[in-house]
């Protein structure tokens, strides 16, 4: 009988898309996401999304190039591309809410990502991550079965539409979808074709949906590797998020040596946001310049 590993290998088929041999050769592109600097501008009292113009100064003061945001309506993008050309920031990348487990829903989802994506390609986004649906510990119930058939499906369809447009779906998940023998994380991607649903390896969620689980983590990249399209990159020491992505409970070198034998170089996202336990002794800026520079030196033979 032919193993997991080995279905999870042979289900992979050689779909990557275009825009991958030119990463291949590019020099290394290293972003981070909205929702990291949401976290920080609230320990300080302050509004990531009041004023983006002064929001996106700051992070283009981090030296980092890439910004990764959420978006809800094609117009966000419109309103976003004159602010990254003023600070001289790329968008290759964004994350899009969905819900995907209910038929009438998962129609206008479908309808709105689509429309979203018609407006990214025209600025470079290269992929759509989404989280479908995540529930929250206490929940009153998970997804059934049916539910997750259901979304499954729907993931693929709407894979197969951005992947129309030259845009690859990333499934990204949060430590609930690693419950219940990660029955929902497996579905999503042993229930689709991998030409259309593409892995976002959120790192530390696997790691912490798995009981702080690195046994868990790297099965994963055994079993999906071929798929990992995106890695969000956060650290822990002790199991608490720390304020800046460097050496802790997560062995990131590891990660890098198992990706290239694989043969697989993923488009790089910071995401070290903080939580209540997280330290507190640096400013925004200062925190994503550190790990701006910690992220280049492991990363550094993805570069070219």
């Amino acid at each position: 009988m032919q193993s997991l590993a080995g279905l999870a290998g042979a289900a992979y088929l050689p779909h990557s898309p275009v825009w991958a041999d030119a990463l291949a050769a590019a020099p290394l592109y290293i972003a981070c996401n909205a929702y990291t600097w949401h976290t920080f501008y609230q320990r300080a009292g302050k509004d990531w999304y009041a004023n983006l113009d002064a929001s996106l100064a700051d992070f283009a003061r981090s030296g980092i190039k890439g910004y990764e945001p959420s978006v809800n309506a094609a117009d966000d993008i419109k309103t976003l591309v004159p602010l990254l050309k003023k600070y001289g920031l790329e968008m290759r990348s964004l994350y899009v809410n969905s819900t995907l487990h209910k038929t009438d829903e998962a129609d206008k989802t479908i309808q709105t990502v689509t429309a979203i994506a018609d407006a990214a390609q025209l600025v470079g986004v290269k992929i759509i991550v989404t989280n479908p649906s995540p529930l929250r510990w206490g929940a009153p119930a998970d997804k059934s079965d049916a539910d997750l058939a259901i979304q499954a499906q729907n993931l693929n369809r709407l894979g197969a539409e951005l992947r129309k447009r030259g845009i690859t779906l990333a499934y990204h998940t949060h430590d609930m979808e690693m419950r219940n023998s990660a029955r929902e994380f497996h579905h999503m991607l042993l229930g689709t074709d991998p030409a259309n649903v593409s892995l976002c390896l959120d790192v530390h969620w696997i790691y912490r949906g798995a009981g702080n689980s690195q046994v868990a983590l790297f099965d994963i990249v055994k079993l999906y590797g071929k798929r990992i399209t995106e890695l969000h990159l956060r650290q822990s020491k002790a199991g608490v998020w720390t304020e800046t992505f460097g050496e802790g409970d997560i062995d990131y070198p590891r990660l890098v040596k198992e990706l290239q034998a694989i043969g697989v170089r993923p488009m790089l996202v910071l995401e070290q946001c903080l939580e209540k336990q997280s330290p507190d002794t640096m400013d925004v800026v200062t925190a994503h310049q550190q790990d701006l520079k910690y992220a280049s030196a492991l990363f550094s033979s993805f570069g070219r």
